[in-house]
This record gives C-alpha cells, sequence and structure tokens, in this order.
C-alpha cells in the first residue's frame, strides 16, 4: 500500500467491503439491522487504520515526533542536548570590594548569579534564564540584594554562551550526520561528534596531522557563532587532551594524538558605501537597521563556517540586505575595508562588523 493507510481505508470503504460480503437476500439499506449491526465497527476499523498511520509515521526517523525521535536516536548513542545557561564576565568596581558566590544581579530581563572571582573587581556570572537570552554582551548590572560599597556593575563579554537545546529538526540533523560521517576511534567524525557536544561550542573543524603523525588541530566556533572565549577554548582543550598530559588519552582524544585547541578568530570588517533614503529617513535614524542587517548576514556566513573551507564576504549580498530596508530606496559604490571586491577570509577566520558609514 502506497500513501497513508487512512487514505483508502475509510469508514465508507470498510463498510462497502463489509456490505459486499453480505448475500444481497438480505436488506443492506441504511438503517437496517446488518447495516446498523457493522457501521461501529467499520468506524472503529477506520479509527484503527488512522491510529496505524501515526505508527508508521512515529517508526521513521524522518516523520518521528521529538518524543519518538529521541528513542530512535539512542539506538545510536545520540542523547538530546538541553537548555543550557550562559556565563558571562562582569566587572564590578571599587576593585577592592568583594562578592560572594550566589549574590544576584540583574540585566535588561534575565537575573545572574555569581559563581566564582576570577581576579580582583573581575567575577563569572551564571544566567539564571536557560537558553540564548542570557548571551548579553555587555549592559549594566544592577544589584537584586543590597551589595555595601559597590559603585558600578558591568557585563564585559560571554565566557560560555548559553544554547536554547535540540528541537525536533536540530536532533534530526544529528541522526543523518552521525549516518553520514560514522564517528569511530578519533577520526575526523569522531572529533566533530565529541566536540560538538561540549556546551558553548557551536562548531568545529578538524585538521588531521596538522604538525606531523599523531597531531591534530580543532579550531572551534562559541555556539553563538561568534570567537570563543579563551576560558571556552581551554575547557575544550582540557575535555579533549589536556596540556599537561598530551597524547596520554585522559582526555576524549584516543591515546597518541596530540590535540591543539584554537578558536576562530574574527576579522574586522568596515563597509562604506553611498546610500539614498527614502523620504523622511536619514543616517541618524536608520543607521541601527542597517547595521543590524549587516550583522546578519555575517553572522549567517559564520553559522556556515564549518562548511566552507573559506568564507567570502559579498559586496552583493551586503547591498542586498541593505537595500531590502524599506529605509533605502538606493545604494551604490559599496566597498569592505576600502576596497570595492569581495573579500576572502582565512580559513579560520570569521567576519565581525566594525563599523558602516560613507555617503548620505
Amino acid at each position: 500500500m502506497i500513501g497513508k493507510y487512512s487514505d483508502q481505508m475509510t469508514f465508507e470503504y470498510i463498510l462497502g467491503r463489509m456490505l459486499d460480503r453480505v448475500p444481497d437476500t438480505v436488506d443492506k439499506r441504511e438503517g437496517s439491522v446488518i447495516y446498523d449491526a457493522l457501521a461501529p465497527a467499520a468506524a472503529e476499523l477506520a479509527k484503527t487504520y488512522m491510529e496505524l498511520d501515526v505508527v508508521m509515521d512515529e517508526t521513521f526517523v524522518d516523520t518521528a515526533s521529538l518524543q519518538y525521535l529521541i528513542l530512535r536516536c539512542k539506538e545510536r548513542g545520540i542523547t538530546i542536548q538541553g537548555e543550557t545557561a550562559a556565563v558571562v564576565q562582569g566587572i564590578f568596581t571599587p576593585p577592592e570590594l568583594e562578592l560572594t558566590a550566589g549574590m544576584r544581579f540583574n540585566c535588561d530581563e534575565v537575573n545572574y548569579t555569581v559563581t566564582e572571582k576570577i581576579s580582583a573587581g573581575v567575577y563569572r556570572l551564571e544566567a539564571e534564564t536557560l537558553g540564548t537570552a542570557g548571551n548579553l554582551y555587555s549592559g549594566t548590572l544592577l544589584p537584586i540584594q543590597t551589595v555595601n560599597g559597590l559603585q558600578t556593575a558591568e557585563i564585559t563579554g560571554v565566557i560560555v554562551p548559553g544554547e536554547d537545546g535540540d528541537t525536533t529538526e536540530t536532533l534530526r540533523e544529528k541522526y543523518y550526520a552521525s549516518i553520514d560521517g560514522e564517528a569511530f576511534g578519533g577520526n575526523v567524525a569522531d572529533y566533530k561528534e565529541k566536540v560538538n557536544a561540549i556546551v558553548g561550542v557551536g562548531g568545529v573543524k578538524v585538521y588531521p596531522v596538522w604538525n606531523g603523525g599523531g597531531t591534530v588541530k580543532l579550531v572551534i566556533i562559541a555556539s553563538d557563532y561568534t570567537t570563543p572565549s579563551s576560558e571556552l577554548v581551554q575547557q575544550v582543550q582540557t575535555e579533549i587532551d589536556p596540556e599537561q598530559n598530551h597524547g596520554e588519552g585522559l582526555g576524549l582524544a584516543p591515546i597518541g594524538h596530540t590535540v591543539t585547541v584554537m578558536g576562530a578568530q574574527h576579522r574586522d570588517i568596515a563597509v562604506t558605501t553611498n546610500i539614498t533614503f527614502a523620504m523622511g529617513w536619514q543616517w541618524a535614524s536608520a543607521q541601527s537597521q542597517i547595521e543590524s542587517a549587516v550583522r546578519t548576514y555575517f553572522k549567517e556566513l559564520s553559522e556556515k563556517w564549518t562548511e566552507t573551507p573559506t568564507t567570502i564576504v559579498r559586496i552583493a549580498q551586503i547591498e542586498t540586505r541593505i537595500l531590502a530596508l524599506e529605509c533605502v530606496v538606493d545604494i551604490t559604490e559599496t566597498a569592505i575595508n576600502g576596497v570595492p571586491k569581495n573579500l576572502e577570509l582565512a580559513e579560520d577566520e570569521i567576519p565581525q562588523l566594525a563599523s558602516v558609514g560613507g555617503d548620505v
């Protein structure tokens, strides 16, 4: 049978087959004894075929809902990743002020809890709200309880980005990825699987035998597709192959593999262009929209960073994103870092917007 069982096995079809088995000498019209006796059974059978369609959908990875997709993924050792909390760095003044673990602060709509001291006036804080909502790179922290002597408190960066957790589609992609590249014994697919499972990592490029036999270089990007913090890079290094025990197999790397973990580096990009604004608009009122459009394009490039050897920032794409804004009528003479042509980044670089400006 091709297609859904319920498409063919309808109430009318099933009841018709039942009545066909009854001799024509018996009254089979609607309302007759035999019709009324068979109709409820036909209805239940039609419902059973509908439920069978659901069972068949839940059987296959391509159509399974999250509940049953999790079970299929367990067969391949794939676990669903839940939401994680962002870890940010906060700077407090005066530097000699001592904060204790558990102190709570607020920034925008997210509360943060102090977890540990990094250095004088510098602390790690963990978001109480799970997911990407806590990924704030800057902002003023307001104490939730009284902190005697506190002058200023600011978030200055994200140490480990929070993640929203797997959805049905991302988990499905993990399942298919595990089939396309069989992970085993320290091959490229194995490193990708293990590194991507570490909280805060958004992707990794694997360079085997990069510095002689037995050496592996891993270049990671943060889960928010930005340059990872040094703390995240060190965390991945420790989990994969601790520096003090290189090649001894005390991490996730196989014995004999000397692994070096690095972070993708951002390339500052200044965009200059000539913009004609729509009536009633000017640079001051449109700047935030224009910068947001370019940043969105750069983020899309960063999301595909692991899929391509190099990243190319294209002028045509920048102009297309800006021209799509309602406040812009026309755009010409666009240049990237002063050069009117596409910019090809190094293989381990990701784009970061430095500025947008020009004639308006």
